[in-house]
């Protein structure tokens, strides 16, 4: 017993991110020394496409990030939302390569940053910690083929609900969401008058309320049941790969930490 609970004492004291608490103590050993830490606001730039990518950052507690796909008519398309089950930047690439895409704060909160070299030199000298990093890659390679499908198959209002639901699940289920109608759009790749008129809707039916700069959900199920299931696929591959990293209600994100493998 005194052993689990110095266990847990241990992993609590790591950075809020599941991906950094799902690593087994001498993993985490091999790449805390390196970890430093701070807040970052939202829009706060991480790469523009081109950039070398040197350093690899993991959104803590309520932060997220976000990919961002430049168009010839100026305008940039978020792909996909990334929170405290992850990181950007560097992952599985050796590091030092350009950045396709334009990576940015979603919500402000806390990051923890990790040089690329000094990571890459930690899974040089552990399996395990290689194994973690390269089924997140898997994940997330899995939510970005998800999100295409998505965009190619599901309605605006299904989008538009799954996106707020996803926002929701990686700020510990508040029901406030830091969203506004011009940032919704950017995330459906729409016209802000089109989002403007699927947030009337949900209003209208009592799903949705909206205060300045920000979405307020009065009923969850309601949203669940307008919203694709895409989530629930992602969500469903994490479990299966990567197991109790997935920032979902009643799950222990420290449940493998005694271990390299689901």
């Amino acid at each position: 017993m005194d052993a689990r609970i110095a266990r847990a004492n241990e992993i609590a004291s790591r950075p809020y991110n599941n991906l950094l608490r799902r690593l087994n103590a001498a993993d985490y050993a091999l790449v805390a020394p390196h970890l430093t830490g701070d807040k970052a606001a939202a829009n706060d730039l991480l790469y523009n496409p081109g950039d070398a990518v040197e350093v690899v950052h993991f959104p803590c507690g309520p932060a997220l990030a976000t990919f961002l796909v430049p168009n010839e008519d100026g305008r940039d398309v978020e792909t996909i939302l990334i929170g405290r089950e992850g990181a950007v930047g560097g992952i599985v690439s050796h590091g030092f390569l350009p950045a396709y895409t334009r990576i940015s704060v979603k919500f402000g909160g806390p990051f923890a940053r990790i040089h690329v070299g000094r990571l890459e030199a930690a899974k040089a000298r552990s399996p395990s910690l290689r194994n973690i990093f390269a089924r997140y890659a898997d994940c997330m390679l899995a939510q970005i083929f998800q999100s295409t499908a998505c965009n190619a198959i599901h309605s605006i209002e299904q989008r538009t609900a799954k996106w707020i639901l996803a926002a929701m699940e990686r700020t510990d289920g508040d029901d406030s969401v830091p969203l506004t109608h011009e940032q919704l759009a950017n995330l459906l790749g729409v016209g802000r008058s089109y989002a403007s008129r699927v947030i009337q809707s949900f209003k209208a039916e009592g799903i949705l309320d909206t205060r300045r700069g920000s979405i307020q959900v009065r009923s969850r199920d309601g949203l669940k049941l307008r919203a694709c299931l895409c989530n629930d696929a992602v969500r469903n591959h994490f479990e299966e790969v990567l197991s109790g990293v997935y920032p979902t209600e009643g799950v222990n994100p420290n449940a493998g930490e005694t271990s390299s493998a689901p």
